[in-house]
């Protein structure tokens, strides 16, 4: 197992891509430990990772607010006397529709959003740094998204966010190098999750939009799932990769080989069903 009795950290474990990286370090001997908001999702993948074997332990946490994510730090360290993994994938656009342009963001939804998605995860990785530290041993993962490096909808605040991950994420890798600390950032391609259920709810409508973006946009012709995000996330937390760090991997079925304007206009496909 790639991770036989590891204690790995995932934000925004309750759901999606969070909980198949979960359920995927579980299935490699990983100890889990959950943070959402969505305090009974946290406990339902809690109970999931306890059927496989694993220790888990679930925590209610809002990755912005310093005293929750020390809370989480403290119970983990007094359960498992340890943290050797964190992927930070919490984040999203909640209230926003998926939406974001430089007419419709205000100033406070800027700051909400950018607070989500890059301060967040910096606090949470900050607050485990201790620990990873004095053990001279740790795997910190980020997950961006493609926006940030080929938009093909324009929301600001959201892709500004994810490109700062990226940043991030490269420079504490350059600083932790020394102390066998990897850091490393993987950007998910067009990946089916519950993130989309705010902008289209699953239905016809939404099979029919998978289908044509996975025929116009991604050369391997599919939507990704949370479990191509796990095998990702589980090659940069174990052994397998103790020699690569600072590296950005697309996980995106080969989307970044297409040209920014393809042929198939996904801003255009939602405006014209008023998705956007």
């Amino acid at each position: 197992m790639y991770l036989n009795n590891r204690v790995a950290v995932v934000t925004g474990g309750a759901k999606g891509m969070g909980r198949g990286i979960a359920l995927k370090f579980a299935e490699e001997g990983a100890k889990v430990v959950l943070c959402d908001l969505d305090e009974a999702g946290c406990q339902s993948v809690a109970q999931e990772v306890a059927a496989l074997g694993r220790d888990a332990l679930a925590f209610k946490m809002d990755i912005t607010k310093s005293d929750e994510i020390d809370r989480m730090v403290a119970g983990t360290l007094e359960k498992f006397g340890t943290i050797d993994v964190l992927i930070n994938c919490a984040g999203g656009v909640p209230g926003t529709h998926g939406s974001g342009s430089s007419e419709s963001i205000n100033e406070e939804e800027w700051d909400r959003i950018v607070a989500i998605n890059l301060k967040g995860p910096f606090l949470v990785t900050k607050a485990v740094l201790p620990t990873m530290k004095a053990n001279r041993y740790g795997k910190i993962v980020y997950i961006s998204s493609m926006g940030a490096v080929s938009p093909v909808v324009s929301v600001l605040h959201y892709h500004a966010a994810k490109a700062g991950v990226m940043g991030l994420s490269l420079n504490l890798a350059f600083e932790l190098a020394p102390l066998n600390i990897c850091v490393n950032t993987v950007v998910p391609g067009p990946i089916e999750t519950p993130f989309w259920d705010a902008l289209m709810p699953p239905g016809p409508e939404r099979d029919a939009f998978f289908a044509a973006v996975s025929k116009h946009e991604v050369p391997l012709g599919r939507m990704g799932q949370s479990k191509d995000i796990a095998g990702a996330c589980l090659f940069l937390a174990s052994e397998l990769s103790d020699y690569v760090t600072g590296q950005t991997l697309c996980v995106a079925g080969g989307q970044p080989m297409l040209s920014q304007r393809a042929t198939f206009n996904i801003e255009g496909y939602l405006k014209e069903r008023g998705m956007l």
